[in-house]
């Protein structure tokens, strides 16, 4: 069984959704026999349900943020494995409104295949889906990855955004224009001192000298395609931050939204001086931080790493990111 605490591995994740549902049943619904999770209250002015989903083992993504404001359902896989196309199929007939539904899909082989499946089903049925592709990983923007970016922490940037303009009425095709907007302004980077802990052999998924550093790790444990040496955080932010501020062309004057991501293992003391670190480059530079996350958003099971997250904003985007919003992991 190794270090996770759980009656067996295979039943964690549906053992936790069904607490998770006992603990926020005044927002959320588990449907055990289909799979998803749904909001109880969202907004009645949405002519577009939205929904997410992928593998567990990332929480609280996505169910975290499913509530009124962001998601109408999301999909749970297994741990690191994307939900099936029946789930994401059962989910998006529950929520669909008169305008559709609409896929928010991290850039995944699993994900895409499956959430294209269900896509195929929904047309069947008359129920028009689209969806909008989210690739913010610069670690993985490389012509060896055949997938190209992965999706990481501009995930929830994007479900929150998206959900609030959901909620003003805005039909399918102004929330796909939106949100394909949103993902060319969002950039990702990702780092670790250490990997998870691999539930089905308990021991750690890949092994890094002390001291060490995955530069531009996977949330599902992919090793880097760099390893760099001990280095002060000073040091270890200037480099990511400078990456991607390039990789998003920002300049003096520039706004932005940071996210800075606990992957598991990194206590909130830490992430708050990256924070500090962010912020001090950032100004330095001229750039205007309107608006910081910091804490857990989406996780790599315990993994000890954390990720940083740019998108550049402008007065609509700040507008709909500060539109109220009431689900589990969202405060």
């Amino acid at each position: 069984m190794g270090p996770y605490f759980a009656n067996g591995i295979d039943d964690l994740v549906g053992e936790a959704l069904a607490g998770f549902a006992k603990a926020h049943g005044g927002i959320v619904d588990w449907d055990a026999s289909d799979g998803f999770v749904r909001a109880l209250h969202p907004a009645p002015t949405r002519r577009v349900g939205l929904v997410s989903g992928g593998g567990s083992g990332h929480e609280p993504l996505h169910a975290g943020y499913v509530g009124a404001g962001m998601l109408d359902a999301a999909c749970p896989g297994r741990i690191f494995a994307s939900p099936h196309n029946r789930q994401i199929f059962a989910a998006s007939r529950a929520v669909a409104r008169e305008d559709g539904v609409l896929h928010l899909v991290k850039n995944y082989t699993g994900d895409k295949i499956n959430f294209g499946i269900a896509a195929e089903r929904l047309a069947r049925e008359g129920i028009p889906c689209e969806r909008v592709l989210i690739d913010d990983d610069f670690a993985s923007e490389s012509a060896e990855v055949a997938t190209g970016r992965r999706g990481t922490g501009a995930t929830v940037l994007v479900e929150k955004i998206l959900g609030a303009a959901a909620d003003t009425g805005m039909g399918l095709a102004e929330l796909v224009a939106l949100g394909n907007d949103l993902v060319s302004r969002c950039r990702s980077l990702a780092v670790a001192s250490a990997a998870h802990t691999a539930p089905t052999t308990g021991q750690p998924a890949f092994d890094l000298p002390a001291g060490d550093i995955e530069y531009g790790v996977g949330i599902h444990g992919e090793r880097a395609r760099r390893t760099l040496g001990r280095m002060p955080l000073h040091e270890l932010v200037a480099e990511m931050t400078g990456t991607l501020a390039r990789a998003l062309s920002l300049a003096s004057g520039s706004r932005v939204v940071v996210l800075v991501n606990g992957l598991g293992a990194v206590t909130r003391l830490e992430l708050y001086a990256v924070l500090n670190e962010v912020t001090a480059l950032l100004d330095r530079d001229g750039t205007v931080i309107e608006r910081s996350l910091v804490g857990d958003f989406v996780t790599a099971l315990d993994m000890r790493g954390f990720s940083l997250t740019l998108l550049a904003a402008d007065d609509p985007t700040l507008k709909l990111f500060d539109a109220p919003a009431a689900t589990p992991a969202w405060t």
